[in-house]
């Protein structure tokens, strides 16, 4: 099933409890923490990546009520060279809170520490500031995304079964094309169309202590048109939607569960080859790795996050809407299995 959602629509109801299940072309669900029952173990976070195919950038923010940090991450996908900066406040539940629209205009401000970080939304643009210190040195950024006024993204409401109070809402933004810059350890890496893209993953929610998740996503044109695709899966409830979308020229086609061919873990296959395909058949990739980027930890098995964000080529075809075979050939995207205790 996959149950779209039209119209402007309450999150949670007066009581704190999900009120609509569902996806949507926008993010049409009105979000109010102040409802938020399990105020706690709220998750807020705008979690951006732009890449080139050779160089990564993550820029993030991220409020857990008990703690937030302003972070960001330059890595070289071909030489492992990583660059990393944070600084993280403790106690936040009345500070430095996220906005509670993704894809409305919006600004956001955090410096402390000697870092700075500013997000700032129009109706046709994301600009990303960043400054602070990696290893001694200067890390900063200045980087726009760019898209048209009327591009579709895919917002999601996923429930977690029997547990009615908690929820994840999430938007994935794809297909925005990246300018700027950005210097660490005392190099500059500048980013340009075509190569260089960027997505926002936008997320607020109540979760369990212990989940697991795959996440794969990816940008590029295909003749002449911005394709683009988003996958999640194994989070939550996906009984009302999955958070599967294809993207092109600025429209969202949405498409069924996808899954893997076989859990990459199996014998340490990370750089091996990942046959993906949806159960509706108009997906059926396979990527092949040339970066593991393996980071984190989990204490004891109840503490802690454990990623593999593989980076690879995909090829194989997607299938739009109206029927329209999308052949992708070499394609720069990734896909990450991360298990969380947090």
């Amino acid at each position: 099933m996959q149950k779209e959602i039209t119209s402007r629509t309450k999150l949670l109801d007066e009581s704190g409890m999900l009120a609509v299940r569902g996806w949507a072309r926008r993010n049409l669900f009105d979000y109010d923490r102040s409802l938020v029952k399990r105020r706690g173990r709220l998750k807020e976070w705008d979690f951006y990546q732009i890449s080139d195919g050779r160089i990564m950038v993550q820029i993030n923010f991220f409020n857990i009520t008990i703690a937030s940090a302003a972070t960001a991450c330059v890595l070289d996908l071909k030489t492992g060279e990583r660059h990393e900066c944070a600084s993280i406040t403790l106690g936040t539940k009345k500070r430095y809170l996220l906005p509670e629209v993704s894809d409305r205009p919006n600004v956001f401000d955090y410096e402390k520490g000697g870092v700075k970080l500013r997000f700032e939304t129009t109706e046709t643009s994301r600009h990303i500031t960043f400054s602070g210190k990696a290893k001694g040195q200067p890390l900063t950024a200045d980087l726009t995304l760019s898209f048209e006024k009327d591009d579709e993204n895919i917002t999601i409401v996923t429930p977690f079964k029997g547990m009615p109070d908690r929820f994840f809402l999430t938007t994935k933004h794809n297909c925005m094309p990246c300018t700027g810059s950005v210097c660490a350890g005392g190099k500059t890496y500048t980013f340009a169309p075509p190569s260089a893209f960027g997505v926002l993953d936008w997320g607020r929610g109540v979760w369990p202590h212990k989940n697991v998740w795959y996440w794969g996503n990816g940008s590029t044109y295909i003749d002449g048109k911005r394709f683009g695709f988003e996958i999640t899966w194994k989070i939550g409830d996906e009984s009302a939607a999955t958070e599967t979308c294809l993207f092109f020229d600025g429209k969202a086609h949405k498409i069924d569960a996808v899954d893997v061919e076989k859990f990459p873990g199996d014998g340490n296959a990370w750089m091996k080859p990942w046959h993906f395909t949806s159960s509706d058949g108009r997906f059926d990739v396979t990527m092949t790795p040339f970066f593991d980027n393996a980071t984190g930890v989990i204490v004891l098995g109840e503490l802690g996050m454990k990623t593999h964000q593989v980076h690879g080529l995909w090829n194989g075809f997607a299938v739009l809407d109206d029927g329209t075979r999308i052949e992708i050939k070499d394609m720069y995207a990734f896909c990450e299995y991360v298990v969380n205790a947090w």
